[in-house]
């Protein structure tokens, strides 16, 4: 008798065991998978988007660029090639946000200090105060990794073109100046086909934690 539900017993483990696994499947199956939106110059606040791509619904990219880093180096698209990056714009001389900005792109940079696939990429608005040498002095004080975090300078022609139509996050400062920039707090996240998937506010921790959990959810799906 003892033998017999033993035998059963053993029958039913199994029997649960394949029960949950059928379960955990179908619910994978019918559960929606988490996807990010990719953003279009439509979809954003219009101060912040040059006018002549507001009306642009869809088809939207990070244009070409050539910018220079903090160690003197040629800084384009191809750097980027096949990462997921972080980009935002800053100004080394700044008193206000971007000492909060550049410390919470530092926790991002330590979070993914390990991964190949994505990169750091900061813009400054003031290129003309913002030589190599300040930006590589600016580095060093904010713990920058060259391998994983470009500070980059240039012509401010150029970067303002990429502020308003490529990343949509730099406003005008209403003065009269044909390229002149009051940047945002955003941290804009850009996945490897160089398409918008998210805007953050730089300042807030909580919004770097919604930062690095969607980050989570870009790379799950390069892996689907």
């Amino acid at each position: 008798m003892g033998s017999f539900f033993s035998k059963y017993k053993f029958f039913g483990i199994v029997m649960l065991i394949l029960s949950a696994a059928i379960i955990y499947l179908f619910y994978n199956a019918l559960t929606p998978k988490k996807t990010l939106q990719i953003y279009q110059p439509a979809m954003v606040n219009t101060e912040l988007v040059d006018s002549t791509v507001q009306h642009v619904k869809k088809y939207h990219t990070i244009a070409n660029f050539s910018l220079t880093n903090q160690n003197g180096k040629t800084i384009t698209q191809e750097d980027y090639k096949n990462k997921i990056y972080i980009a935002d714009f800053f100004f080394t001389t700044c008193p206000t946000i971007c000492p909060i900005m550049t410390k919470n792109m530092g926790d991002i940079q330590s979070k993914i200090i390990n991964d190949e696939d994505v990169l750091l990429l900061s813009h400054s608005v003031t290129p003309v105060i913002d030589s190599v040498s300040q930006l590589k002095k600016y580095a060093i004080e904010k713990g920058v990794n060259d391998s994983k975090w470009n500070l980059v300078t240039g012509d401010k022609k150029e970067i303002y073109k990429l502020a308003r139509k490529s990343y949509l996050a730099v406003k005008n400062d209403g003065d009269g100046g044909p390229f002149d920039m009051v940047h945002t707090e955003n941290f804009i996240l850009v996945d490897k086909e160089k398409r918008i998937r998210g805007f953050y506010d730089g300042t807030k921790k909580e919004e770097i934690k919604k930062l690095l959990t969607d980050l989570a959810i870009l790379k799950q799906e390069y892996k689907e």
